[in-house]
């Protein structure tokens, strides 16, 4: 049986934040890692391997995980020069913020095509092999906010939804094939994602909501970057491969949001729905009611 160290690693969105985390631990255990990135991999290349000793085994694609093809190319890549693929850890992903009335189709199809359908790809171009060989592991990032509904965040936790439930499904379909599927769930932790979350189109113009988003994403804002770097979850990844029968899904992040994970679970919705509107600074519906003349 191969041993832990020899795994070879696919790893999506590893240019930055908990991808690039993930592509730099998993090469320090001793994995072969390949990492996507749609950046120059070049450039990438030089500015990763300045953390990594030579013996690590890292590089880097340029792929966009919105395309299929180049989802193929990748994984073909790997194929061609190591035979095998053992674990899939899908990173990619970008979040949005805007209430759900200013959310467009084509902001919506945008978060889906990344968070989920990206996600879909890479998991259709890695299981043939991965069937083949009996035995591999999908790792798909998550996050608290496929948990529960986030204001002001309704896209971005409806596509952390549906991978949630996607993943759900693909575990029990790929069981018999030796195949292990894991959903990680992060709370804030400070990474590029701050500063690249993207405000829906018609939020910009609509200012009906403006006020209390913004006072929302302040919260989150403060919280992401007072948070720690994103090491903890590339460790719990590291850890993931290494286990013989791991769980469907971990949260990693804060304490208080692993508690609200799990307060979620046991209390009536609408107390659990009354404290995140406490915590993100949702008042009464004075500010927000319309005139009626």
């Amino acid at each position: 049986m191969r041993k832990p160290s020899e795994c070879v690693v696919l790893v999506t969105g590893a240019s930055s934040g908990i991808g690039r985390a993930c592509a730099v631990e998993l090469s320090r255990r001793g994995h072969t890692v390949y990492g996507t990135t749609r950046r120059q991999p070049l450039a990438i290349q030089a500015e990763v391997g300045r953390d990594l000793d030579p013996s690590h085994r890292l590089q880097f694609l340029q792929v966009d995980v919105t395309d299929c093809h180049a989802v193929q190319d990748a994984v073909d890549h790997v194929l061609s020069e190591t035979g095998r693929i053992d674990a899939l850890i899908n990173c990619a992903g970008f979040g949005s913020a805007g209430a759900v009335e200013d959310t467009s189709d084509a902001d919506l199809r945008a978060l889906l095509d990344t968070n989920l359908v990206g996600t879909l790809r890479c998991c259709r171009a890695v299981l043939p092999r991965m069937r083949l060989q009996h035995s591999g592991t999908i790792i798909n990032i998550s996050s608290i906010a496929g948990r529960m509904g986030i204001p002001f965040q309704g896209g971005y936790s409806a596509s952390k939804y549906a991978l949630e439930g996607l993943s759900e499904a693909l575990r029990m379909e790929v069981h018999p094939f030796g195949v292990k599927v894991v959903l990680i769930e992060p709370g804030d932790f400070r990474t590029e994602f701050t500063e690249r979350r993207q405000i829906t189109s018609l939020a910009k113009a609509n200012e009906t909501y403006a006020a209390q988003m913004r006072k929302t994403l302040s919260v989150m804002e403060a919280e992401e970057l007072g948070g720690a770097t994103p090491e903890p979850v590339a460790r719990l990844v590291g850890r993931i491969l290494d286990t013989n029968s791991p769980r469907v899904r971990y949260v990693v992040g804060p304490f208080s949001e692993r508690i609200a994970a799990g307060l979620k679970r046991v209390l009536p919705s609408k107390w659990f729905e009354r404290i995140l509107m406490m915590y993100y600074r949702i008042g009464g519906n004075e500010s927000g009611r319309e005139n009626k003349t």
